[in-house]
């Protein structure tokens, strides 16, 4: 991934605040996805966190955060 937004959409006339997540791959990619206060606030930390993040877009898209205890070998450059 090379970026991760969080998007705070104010409440309008007949419609609800929402938070979603922007991720920019690194092909240049763009994904949202709709995300809870509580989630936007748990990824914030886990990005400032000396974690690996990956985006797989597969099947509605998955967050992968790595290496949040332990290192996955994936993760280690050469």
């Amino acid at each position: 991934m090379k970026i991760v937004n969080a998007n705070w959409i104010p409440a309008t006339a007949g419609r609800n605040e929402q938070f979603e997540i922007m991720i920019i791959t690194e092909d240049e990619q763009r994904h949202t996805a709709p995300a809870s206060a509580a989630s936007v606030a748990a990824l914030a930390a886990l990005a400032q966190a000396d974690t690996v993040m990956a985006w797989d877009p597969e099947d509605g898209g998955t967050l992968i955060v790595a290496n949040i205890v332990g290192q996955m070998p994936w993760t280690v450059g050469d």
